[in-house]
């Protein structure tokens, strides 16, 4: 039972209660995110930047996911995750070093390693070094640095959220969830 009550739903903002009543599945994460209506459908707009238009790949943008569910401790998040990590072409290996924090292992090539690398920075001291940055800058697009950093910011949030909160996991969402949250930004 989470420790803040979820959202009653049927007293949402209309826009916030349309954006709940379109998504395919009504995870847990949803009904708690929806306590704040003005934040919910922009959010989820980002969310689904994030997971549908960024230039950055799909593999590379669900091990930045899963690195910093991890480093969060956002057990939430990583069980959302794996499944979509795995859909995108990520292989269990990599999902593995991820879980024992093994950002060099090598199941990861140099380009990955270096995303890996910065992103645990922004993760853990805001403020990646300039050397992570300049060797990030050395394979990945000024759009990708930031989508990178956005990324992990989002997900900052949604460990902070889900953790706080006590939100009980819920089956994975998946494609389902997925495709309605990239549709609706």
């Amino acid at each position: 039972m989470p420790l803040i009550p979820f959202a009653d739903i049927d007293t949402l903002p209309a826009k916030a209660r349309e954006a709940f009543d379109r998504l395919p599945r009504k995870l847990n994460i949803f009904r708690m995110w929806a306590n704040a209506p003005a934040c919910f459908r922009q959010g989820l707009r980002l969310g689904g930047a994030i997971l549908g238009q960024q230039k950055l790949s799909a593999e590379l943008r669900e091990l930045i996911i899963l690195l910093t569910a991890h480093e969060d401790g956002g057990a939430y998040e990583w069980h959302q995750h794996v499944s979509i990590a795995l859909a995108t072409g990520c292989t269990q290996s990599q999902i593995d070093a991820l879980d024992h924090g093994d950002y060099n292992a090598g199941c990861f090539d140099e380009r990955t390693r270096l995303a890996l690398r910065f992103a645990s920075e922004v993760r853990t001291k805001v403020r990646a070094s300039e050397e992570a940055l300049r060797a990030a800058q050395e394979e990945f697009s000024a759009q990708e640095l930031v989508e990178i950093i956005l990324t992990v910011g989002f997900y900052m949030t949604m460990a902070r959220l889900t953790e706080t909160a006590r939100v009980e996991l819920d089956a994975p969402g998946g494609a389902a969830v997925l495709a309605a949250i990239t549709k609706e930004s």
